[in-house]
């Protein structure tokens, strides 16, 4: 049996730091409401829970809010002289969705230039609003853009990452982020199960190679692979073997691209 951690909500906006796998020391922020989710994608392994069983009733943070509580923790920070590797805009949905994400990310930038100059400034998102202009061009100001791509496959989309828009088109979501010209991360996540009788899997050699196809056309500078670490809001999904993570891997490799493993 797998001990995977609890499912969490953030009810602050500027958390941690914490041990990312992925990113290194990483100071989270979120931008979302701080007492439910709000996100364009309802993910059946989402660490937040289904959007239907923990919706929002509160506001966003402001802008003003969101510039304060990070100025605070990073004069904190620098008085301990305890720096993030990176300062990383997830919490509780999708972080693109706030009305004033762009003007969120210039003041992230001025004070990362102020108090942690080496740090990088990290979003992850979806991408389900790349066809907004604004988020499209204060994401190409981010250190690292971390996009998601859980599949090439639009059934396997809609059965993992549920889409809120039902017209959601792999082909449309590939092109929005070959617009990056390389300079993006990609972020896939791995699993196996059963939802409403229906097999779910998006490991098989078809959709493997579906994927390395999209991938190719995008050419991320970096793609981070990974599998369940928390417990899901749907209960018989099941983590990838290590394994199978690492053979993913090495056929990522062999097409020439960086690749790191989460497990």
């Amino acid at each position: 049996m797998y001990n995977f951690k609890k499912m969490l909500l953030f009810d602050q906006i500027v958390y941690g730091p914490v041990h990312s796998r992925r990113l290194g020391v990483s100071l989270g922020v979120n931008i979302s409401p701080p007492d439910g989710k709000r996100c364009s994608f309802n993910c059946i392994y989402c660490e937040c829970g289904l959007n239907e069983d923990r919706p929002a009733n509160r506001q966003a943070p402001r802008r003003d809010d969101v510039q304060n509580a990070l100025e605070i923790k990073l004069l904190q920070m620098a008085a301990e002289e305890a720096y993030p590797d990176v300062i990383t805009f997830s919490g509780n949905g999708e972080p693109t969705l706030h009305p004033a994400f762009a003007g969120i990310i210039d003041d992230t930038i001025a004070l990362r230039n102020r108090f942690c100059p080496r740090a990088r400034v990290a979003v992850l998102s979806n991408a389900t609003m790349l066809h907004k202009e604004h988020v499209f061009q204060a994401l190409c100001k981010v250190d690292d853009n971390i996009m998601k791509l859980d599949s090439a496959v639009d059934m396997r989309i809609r059965q993992i990452d549920d889409p809120e828009n039902k017209h959601f088109a792999s082909t449309e979501l590939i092109r929005q982020l070959c617009r990056f010209n390389g300079r993006l991360i990609i972020q896939t996540m791995f699993l196996r199960g059963i939802r409403n009788e229906t097999v779910i899997d998006n490991t098989g050699n078809e959709e493997i190679t579906a994927w390395i196809e999209a991938l190719k056309k995008i050419n991320p500078r970096k793609v981070m692979i990974y599998t369940i670490n928390r417990e899901t809001p749907v209960k018989t999904l099941h983590k990838i073997p290590q394994s199978e993570l690492d053979a993913i891997a090495e056929r990522i490799r062999k097409e020439g691209f960086e690749v790191s493993v989460s497990y």
